[in-house]
């Protein structure tokens, strides 16, 4: 769909005299390149860029005094709601029935503050919408008049930011009061920072991408379910509070990188986290372990804190373990127990670091904003925006740390200019994180589910921001990619599947602008979605994860190297070359092997109904639409290839085994048969020959096991997501089976005659 159609299937009726005149600027450009009376094309010069500036100034001015107005408006209808909600919740400690509040009073409070969520949201979707309106029409500028304008006008964009407005100070303040009314003046009770005092915490973790377009949006839902946890009630909320930072290890080999990719068991990752900004002297250092499934044990995240002047000397091996935690016995806060665990915990960290040799690689930066009841962990739901991957290495010959633990010329001031793009990877949507601590068997909240399932994220099992970091900046030294790297340029936004949403009181759910993505003004083609995780699956344990269920259904020609997708170049080299020099005779040939096959593939379709087989129950409910796809393959960069984890687990080897041993002992008692029919068959007789078929039938059945035996294993060895099954194999024994049957029943018909 192209802009100007989706700006007025977006618009708010109430802000429909406030949004860009999209359309009238395309005429002004149009008009002046194209004048209705000449008869050739008009050139562009500076009158007309001067008076098409003046137009474009007056929109942004309008644009801009709307989202001021609004803007304030609504803080000053926040400040009006805190002081009637402090007012309720002050009368019910009153010894007056009459002045206690009633449920009418609760739900009116509870009303007020949703059609103010509802204007925050309508405010965010304006902002963006007519960001991106001036964005297009500046590009469509520059493209048809030949003259930069986007220089310039950033300038102008930047002196009225309409479009920086922070809405996490709304979020934070409307989560605070909408909860207090929600509970009816009983908020849950608990400490605000529990979570963050636990050393070993294990969590049930399903990520999502975001697109920006939806971030305020889900923001505003999230909060009307769980409150946002604000671990200082006491101080006004800033920005630098959400800031998260943290620095990941490795080596040259990335050894580390490598395991949590191949998600090997026993992987490590190891960072050094703060919150805040740089001036925060706390430093949280973290260990993540990886562990499988079948060893009965869970991933988990520890972590224990050193101040930020002794980071370098414990790294480093000067600092001892008993120093670093020397303070922290005499204070006697943590039991002895505690002070032995984290202990050995820092020392396997500062063992690791020396013998490994790790050094800081990348630093990830976000903003985070978690939801969660306070002192209750059973769900828990951040969401990081403005996340940035920053190198942080030295071995390129550029010093970035150096000698330091992490490098001293940032600090947390998003988007930081001052980097070079090869430096930095900004990531182009948030991240949603949905934490469940639910007991066996018990479902996650209705809510939750339909958040999950909803056009406002999209399902990325086993997301890595350490992975990805390492694996864009690093493009010289990493040639294993991880699977969502090449679906990077994919458009996320989806249109909308259900009625889930912003909800004004006694009205329907707001339209979002989401749900009509375009990328630029031509028509094209909807990309097929990728495939979104079913969060009841999700919540269930044993089940395959979206990469593996993508894995266990491989079609048949890719072969052993599936999980390995190859790079395109020589695939790219090879049809270029065939489409330059493709002779006749080669048409020719294509034409008639084409032809065979469509031969072959009729034959088959109709021979295919004389074979019984299973048919699907029909249900009712809606159809998937035609031509919609849930699952691509994608090819990697030149040179790269890129892995699908697969989970192999003991069991599967055993299985293996006992396969094997079966094709073992078919392959002896066909032995002792042939061995039978050779000791009472007459020489030269049929039944020598059926014996012989047997003893061939046999040593090919031993030799097709031990074959595929060796097979399977190297492939389980290697986590390849192959077909492991036996397509060929048990036919042609079979056949072989019925020659030797056949020619022996033959003999002994031929010997009574």
């Amino acid at each position: 769909m192209k802009f100007g159609q989706q700006l007025r299937t977006s618009l708010i009726k109430d802000y429909y005299y406030y949004y860009i005149s999209y359309d009238d600027l395309k005429t002004e450009l149009k008009t002046r390149l194209n004048p209705p009376n000449s008869p050739t094309p008009h050139i562009w010069n500076e009158d007309d860029e001067k008076a098409f500036v003046q137009v474009l100034e007056a929109e942004l001015d309008k644009v801009f005094t709307f989202q001021k107005v609004k803007s304030g408006e609504i803080v000053r209808r926040i400040k009006v709601s805190q002081k009637e909600v402090e007012d309720v919740i002050k009368n019910m400690d009153s010894r007056e029935e009459a002045r206690k509040p009633t449920e009418d009073d609760f739900e009116m409070l509870e009303e007020d503050l949703s059609d103010i969520i509802a204007d925050v949201h309508d405010l965010a979707k304006f902002t963006q919408l007519n960001y991106t309106g001036f964005q297009k029409i500046i590009k469509k500028h520059d493209k048809q008049t030949g003259w930069t304008l986007r220089p310039l006008f950033s300038a102008r964009l930047n002196a009225k930011p309409f479009f920086k407005d922070n809405y996490d100070v709304f979020i934070v303040k409307l989560s605070r009061l909408y909860d207090l009314v929600s509970t009816r003046g009983n908020p849950t009770q608990g400490d605000s920072s529990a979570g963050g005092t636990q050393q070993n915490f294990v969590r049930q973790t399903t990520k999502y991408w975001v697109h920006p377009d939806n971030i305020t949006e889900l923001k505003l839902i999230i909060l009307k379910h769980l409150p946002v946890l604000v671990f200082n009630a006491n101080k006004e909320f800033e920005k630098d509070d959400a800031a998260i930072s943290s620095i990941y290890y490795d080596n040259r080999d990335f050894d580390l990188y490598l395991g949590r990719l191949r998600k090997d068991e026993g992987a490590e990752a190891v960072r050094l986290r703060w919150y805040g900004g740089m001036g925060t002297q706390t430093i949280f250092v973290e260990r993540k372990t990886h562990r499988e499934d079948w060893t009965g044990e869970k991933s988990v995240k520890a972590r224990f804190s050193l101040k930020e002047k002794h980071v370098n000397a414990f790294l480093r091996g000067d600092m001892t373990v008993e120093q670093a935690f020397e303070k922290m016995r005499k204070e006697g806060k943590k039991s002895e127990a505690e002070i032995e665990s984290l202990e050995a915990l820092a020392r396997e960290v500062q063992y690791t670091t020396l013998t490994k040799e790790l050094k800081p690689v990348v630093r990830s930066f976000y903003n985070r904003t978690a939801f969660q009841l306070p002192g209750d962990a059973r769900v828990r739901i951040s969401l990081d925006t403005e996340l940035s991957m920053i190198r942080e290495d030295n071995w390129d010959g550029k010093v970035r740390s150096g000698d330091n633990w992490r490098r001293t010329d940032i600090g947390i001031d998003y988007p930081f200019q001052q980097l070079p793009e090869h430096d930095i990877e900004r990531f182009p949507y948030a991240i949603l994180e949905v934490k469940l601590q639910t007991q066996a068997g018990q479902q996650p909240p209705e809510w939750v589910r339909e958040l999950v399932a909803s056009h406002l994220v999209e399902a990325v099992p086993k997301f890595s921001k350490f992975i990805h970091g390492c694996a864009t900046l690093y493009p010289n030294k990493i040639d294993l990619l991880p699977y969502w790297h090449p679906q990077m340029h994919i458009d996320i936004r989806k249109p909308i599947t259900h009625h889930f949403g912003i909800e004004r009181p006694n009205q329907s759910v707001s339209v979002s602008t989401s749900d009509e993505p375009s990328d630029s003004e031509d028509e094209i083609a909807p990309v097929p979605p990728m495939p979104m995780a079913d969060a009841e699956a999700a919540s269930a344990p044993g089940v395959l994860d979206e990469e593996e269920r993508a894995g266990a259904t491989i079609p048949a020609q890719t072969g052993d190297d599936y999980p390995f997708y190859d790079s395109e170049d020589e695939d790219s080299d090879e049809e270029e070359t065939h489409l330059l020099h493709r002779s006749n005779a080669t048409r020719t040939r294509n034409a008639i092997v084409k032809a065979l096959q469509s031969f072959g593939n009729t034959v088959f379709s109709y021979g295919s109904y004389l074979i019984p087989h299973p048919r699907a129950t029909e249900i009712d409910g809606p159809s998937p639409k035609a031509g919609t796809t849930y699952a691509r393959k994608f090819k990697a960069p030149p040179g790269k290839r890129i892995f699908v984890p697969v989970r192999v687990e003991p069991k599967v080897y055993f299985a293996a085994e006992r396969t094997f041993l079966s094709w073992f002992e078919f392959a002896v008692i066909l032995s002792a048969v042939a061995t039978t029919l050779l000791n009472f068959a007459e020489s030269g007789g049929m039944v020598v020959w059926a014996a012989l078929g047997f003893t061939i039938t046999a040593v090919a059945s031993l030799i097709y096991a031990a074959g595929l035996y060796i097979w399977r294993v190297r492939m389980m060895r290697s986590r390849r997501a192959v077909r492991y099954h036996e397509k060929y194999g048990p036919t042609v024994l079979c056949a072989l089976m019925v020659i030797s049957v056949g020619v022996n029943f033959g003999g002994a018909l031929a010997g009574k005659v």
